[in-house]
């Protein structure tokens, strides 16, 4: 055990460790039973939901070119639009937060907090009418608007969010270098803080990009054509709830494990100098280490003569 960590909480003895193995397992077991009863309660003919006829429809092609294929297309078009205006939004509200204007500051203030605080639901809701009676979108677009519309407006709000902790935890004397060399404090924010601000919150902002494909299941409940709703019109066709549940959270899990294992590439190659150096993150009581001096010949001195009676 580190020191760090044995600063944060007492390292557990060995009576500690054998309980909390012993929980581990007990709880592991409680799961899997638990598991194994609902599986046997779907299995069996009476609720006939885990059959092998159930199955069966996603063996089709037809289970797949009319239902889920169109689905997921769907859900990766509306989640690529919205990333795109979310990371777009968000850099721009949280820049508008963190300059010296006080009434921009105010304004993107009052618009982040707002909207951070409203379902995403209902701005999916608000958008799809105000489109449908204020804007007469009609047609295909009109869904699409609908969540494209409530999932940008909430998502750049918290990578604004994201964006202005980022800054703020910088240390002050980046900053004050900014300034020191003659940039505006505008400058200043764009080529030296914001930079940095984002490499270090790229965990949290890529993260929360994954939310935004998962949220756009929502768009269900204003007709748009997304994954979760194609895969009820099968469940309707076929009558498999269960299985095509199953099915579509496997989908889910392969999509979001794919855009994580993206996302970390993304964050480890940002993380790295231009020639593949990684560069350690700058803190609060880093040091630098002094110059070494240069390396000067000694001067040769011309022999002292001591001997009596000689002038020195």
């Amino acid at each position: 055990m580190s020191a760090q960590a044995s600063v944060l909480f007492d390292a557990p003895g060995p009576r500690a460790r054998v309980r909390y193995r012993i929980i581990a397992v007990v709880g592991a077991i409680v799961l899997l039973a638990m598991l194994a009863y609902f599986v046997v309660r779907l299995a069996d003919p009476a609720n006939n939901q885990l059959t092998a006829e159930k199955w069966l429809p996603f063996l089709t092609p037809t289970a797949w070119t009319a239902y889920l294929l169109p689905g997921l297309l769907g859900t990766l078009v509306a989640a690529a639009i919205s990333v795109a205006l979310s990371i777009v939004f968000g850099l721009l509200l949280g820049i508008g937060r963190l300059v010296e204007q006080r009434w921009i500051r105010w304004a993107c203030g009052a618009f982040v907090e707002f909207f951070r605080s409203v379902p995403v639901l209902m701005m999916m809701l608000f958008a799809y009418y105000a489109g449908l009676y204020g804007l007469r979108i009609s047609g295909t677009a009109l869904p699409l608007f609908g969540v494209v519309v409530g999932l940008t407006v909430y998502n750049s709000c918290v990578l604004a969010e994201l964006v202005r902790s980022g800054v703020n935890a910088l240390p002050a004397g980046q900053r004050e270098s900014g300034l020191a060399i003659g940039l505006t404090p505008l400058q200043t924010l764009t080529t030296i803080l914001l930079p940095q601000a984002i490499t270090a919150m790229l965990p949290s902002m890529l993260s929360q990009l994954v939310v935004i494909l998962k949220d756009s299941a929502l768009g269900s409940m204003i007709s748009y054509l997304e994954l979760l709703r194609s895969g009820s019109y099968l469940a309707t066709a076929f009558a498999n709830l269960i299985p095509t549940l199953i099915v579509l959270a496997v989908i889910y899990i392969l999509i979001n494990s794919a855009l994580t294992r993206v996302a970390g590439a993304v964050e480890q190659r940002l993380r790295r100098g231009p020639r593949g150096v990684v560069t350690r993150p700058v803190t609060a009581g880093f040091v630098p280490e002094p110059a070494a001096e240069p390396d000067v010949p000694p001067t040769i001195m011309p022999p002292r003569d001591d001997r009596p009676g000689r002038r020195r």
